[in-house]
C-alpha cells in the first residue's frame, strides 16, 4: 500500500477543513496517509512514498527554513509540489512574470525601499498593501482614501521585516462579486468558488490565516480560459503541471476578471466546495505514485 504524508503545520492540525476529506479520499483510493508538522524534525519523510505539501501555513516569517525542508524532502523522496516550484511561488513577483506571459493581472507596483513605497502608493487612492512574501493575508490589508499614512506604515514595516511591498487598487467590484477560486488538479480544471472581499482595517497579525466567507462557484468560460493561460503560464516556467493549483480571480471595474493571486504551496483547496473534488486530487496523487 502506497504512503502518502501530508505536511501541515503544528497550530493548523486539525484546523484545516481539506484534511479529513483528504485523507478519507487517500484511503478510498488504497493509500495509506497520515499528517505531520513539516517543522517536525522526528518526522521521517523519506519513509513515505510522496509527500504532499498542504497546510504549511506558517512557513512565511521562515521561508528560507521552510524551502530548505523541501529541497531535503525531494532528494528523499518524492514532493508535490515540486521544491522549485515552492521557491518560485513563495514570492508573489512571479505575477510580473505572468503579466509579461500575456495573462491578465491586477495592476501592481513593487518596492524594495522606502523611496519606492512612495512611489508605489501614489498609483491608487483605495488601494491594497501586502508583503511579497505572506501566506493566509497576513500583513495585508486595504486604505481607503484618506488612509495614506496608515499605508505607509504598513508598508514601511514590511520593509523594515526584509521583505518587499506591493501594492495593488482595491477593486471595488469585490464588494458584491467576491473572488472566484479556480483550483486545478493536475493542470486540469476541478473545481471553482466565491471568497468574500478582504476588510479594510488593521493587517492581519499572528493568526495563521484570515476568516473568510467561502461558497461553491459556477465559473464562467472567460474565467476558465484565464485559469487554463496560468496553467499554461506555470507548466512552461516549471517545466509540467502542479499536482494542485489555485488561480485567485477579480472582477475589474468593467466586470473583466484578472489574477490576483496563484497558489501552487500551501493553498487552501476548499474540497468542501465540490463533493467529488477531494476525489480528484486522490486519483492524481495515486496516478503520479504508479
Amino acid at each position: 500500500m502506497p504512503s502518502v504524508l501530508i505536511a501541515s503545520c503544528a497550530p493548523a492540525l486539525g484546523r484545516d477543513e481539506d484534511e479529513p476529506l483528504l485523507l478519507a479520499a487517500l484511503a478510498e483510493a488504497g493509500m495509506a496517509a497520515t499528517v505531520a508538522d513539516w517543522a517536525d524534525p522526528a518526522v521521517d519523510w523519506a519513509a513515505a512514498d510522496a509527500v504532499v505539501v498542504r497546510s504549511t501555513w506558517d512557513y512565511a516569517p521562515r521561508r528560507d527554513e521552510f524551502l530548505a525542508w523541501a529541497r531535503k524532502v525531494e532528494a528523499a523522496t518524492r514532493l508535490f509540489n515540486p521544491a522549485a516550484v515552492l521557491a518560485w511561488n513563495t514570492d508573489k513577483r512571479y505575477l510580473a512574470e505572468l503579466a509579461a506571459a500575456g495573462v491578465p493581472v491586477v495592476p501592481t507596483a513593487w518596492a524594495q525601499t522606502e523611496d519606492e513605497l512612495d512611489a508605489a502608493l501614489a498609483g491608487w487612492e483605495d488601494v491594497v498593501v501586502k508583503p511579497t512574501v505572506s501566506a493566509g493575508a497576513r500583513d495585508t490589508a486595504r486604505f481607503r482614501p484618506g488612509e495614506r499614512a496608515a499605508a505607509r506604515a504598513l508598508g514601511a514595516r514590511i520593509l523594515a521585516s526584509g521583505r518587499a511591498v506591493m501594492a495593488q487598487p482595491y477593486l471595488a467590484r469585490l464588494d458584491a462579486d467576491g473572488e472566484t477560486g479556480l483550483v486545478h488538479v493536475d493542470g486540469a480544471f476541478s473545481h471553482a468558488f466565491r471568497k468574500g472581499a478582504l476588510l479594510s482595517g488593521a493587517a492581519l497579525g499572528p493568526g495563521l490565516f484570515a476568516e473568510e466567507e467561502i461558497e461553491p462557484r459556477v465559473a464562467t468560460a472567460a474565467q476558465r480560459a484565464i485559469g487554463d493561460a496560468v496553467l499554461a503560464a506555470v507548466a512552461d516556467r516549471t517545466g509540467g503541471a502542479p499536482l494542485y493549483a489555485r488561480v485567485d480571480l477579480v472582477p475589474d471595474a468593467d466586470g473583466e476578471d484578472a489574477v490576483l493571486e496563484l497558489e501552487l504551496t500551501e493553498p487552501s483547496l476548499f474540497l468542501t466546495a465540490d463533493p467529488r473534488a477531494a476525489a480528484r486530487v486522490a486519483a492524481a496523487i495515486a496516478a503520479r505514485l504508479h
